[in-house]
């Protein structure tokens, strides 16, 4: 199983970035997933989520309106299309997986992406 996120790197405040998360050793179809991240000393932070179908989304209000997530079930690519960065998104941003069809919701990382946003 592997989850490799990609897109990240450095921007200017008002930027806008796209994160991939391709998927691969299980179905992806059958997984919702998640988008978080994480800066130094913390814990990782829910940012966006997508139901298996991706016809339901759920955004953090920290980046409701700038960030968007969407998924392509044919490619297993989950994405994170972020506009009007600003220097608090400065973070590590991780692709999480979670099997909706079994009762244990068997949960799956990737390695993450550095996102840093200047001033």
């Amino acid at each position: 199983v592997q989850l490799v996120e990609s897109g990240g790197g450095l921007v200017k405040n008002g930027g806008s970035l796209r994160l991939s998360c391709a998927a691969s050793g299980f179905t992806f179809s059958f997984y919702s997933m998640s988008w978080y991240r994480q800066t130094l000393g913390e814990e990782p932070s829910w940012v966006a989520d997508i139901n298996p179908g991706g016809g339901i989304t759920h955004l953090s209000d920290l980046v409701k309106g700038r960030f968007d997530i969407s998924r392509d079930n044919a490619k297993n690519m989950l994405y994170l299309q972020m506009n009007s960065l600003k220097p608090e998104d400065t973070a590590v941003y991780y692709c999480h997986a979670r099997d909706t069809t079994s009762v244990s919701g068997t949960t799956y990382w990737g390695q993450g992406t550095q996102v840093t946003v200047s001033s």
